[in-house]
């Protein structure tokens, strides 16, 4: 991902200035070093910035953090507004949004997979709601499987939820083979298993699909079947 030098710089002015900053304070309590590390304000200053590259570089920084297992409260925060910009939160020039970065959501839903804590699940599961661009949907979702976090069947009934609505106005093999993965993934943490099954068996007649996307969705629904059937007779036994 290249950037230019303006978002170099900028990043490196921002650095400086919290070097310096941090130089000049005597004392510090507890709760101001918890509040704000050098990274924390680097990332919030990038990603609210309106440039795409200070935003593109914002990303950088927050993967770097979740490659390493360091990513903050504040970092949340700051992928949160990522995977939302253009649609969670938007800024407008003369009536038209001027934030609306798919790449830029897709990066965040990226990310957020790799950060694998059940806030990140509850961050993708506002985006599946709130989105209507393949690309990000799709990371989205390969995400949440990734991450298998499933609390009250939150996770599986907001795919189906959206499935239903893409099958309807939108249909993308690429996206319906990111929803039958992530169902795969999550079936082992889903009481309910009917929406998901329902959403299945609507991907595998679907004709507007290409058939291995079919075909992969009557795999896994045969094999969640009869994991089901053989749930159900273990139970009868005890």
């Amino acid at each position: 991902m290249k950037l230019n030098k303006k978002a170099a710089l900028f990043a490196a002015a921002l650095i400086l200035s919290f070097a310096a900053f941090a130089q000049d304070e005597e004392e510090s309590t507890v709760e101001g070093e918890y509040m704000s590390s050098m990274d924390d304000i680097v990332v919030q200053e990038l990603s609210n910035s309106d440039e795409l590259e200070n935003k593109l570089m914002a990303l950088q920084f927050l993967e770097e953090a979740a490659n390493n297992g360091k990513v903050s409260p504040d970092m949340m925060v700051s992928l949160d507004h990522l995977a939302g910009e253009g649609t969670n939160t938007q800024s407008r020039t003369k009536g038209r949004v001027s934030n609306n970065f798919p790449e830029v959501r897709r990066e965040a839903c990226r990310i957020l997979g790799k950060v694998g804590t059940p806030e990140a699940a509850k961050s993708l599961n506002k985006i599946v709601k709130a989105d209507n661009e393949p690309m990000v949907l799709s990371a989205a979702i390969n995400s949440l499987g990734e991450i298998g976090f499933n609390e009250n069947d939150e996770t599986t009934n907001t795919i189906a939820f959206y499935s239903d609505r893409f099958e309807t106005l939108n249909p993308t093999s690429s996206l319906a083979l990111e929803i039958v993965n992530a169902y795969e993934k999550l079936a082992p943490n889903t009481k309910d298993k009917k929406p998901m099954l329902s959403s299945l068996q609507r991907i595998a007649v679907d004709y507007r699909l290409a058939k291995p996307v079919r075909n992969r969705a009557k795999e896994v629904l045969n094999n969640l079947r009869g994991s089901d059937s053989s749930e159900k007779k273990s139970n009868n036994e005890r």
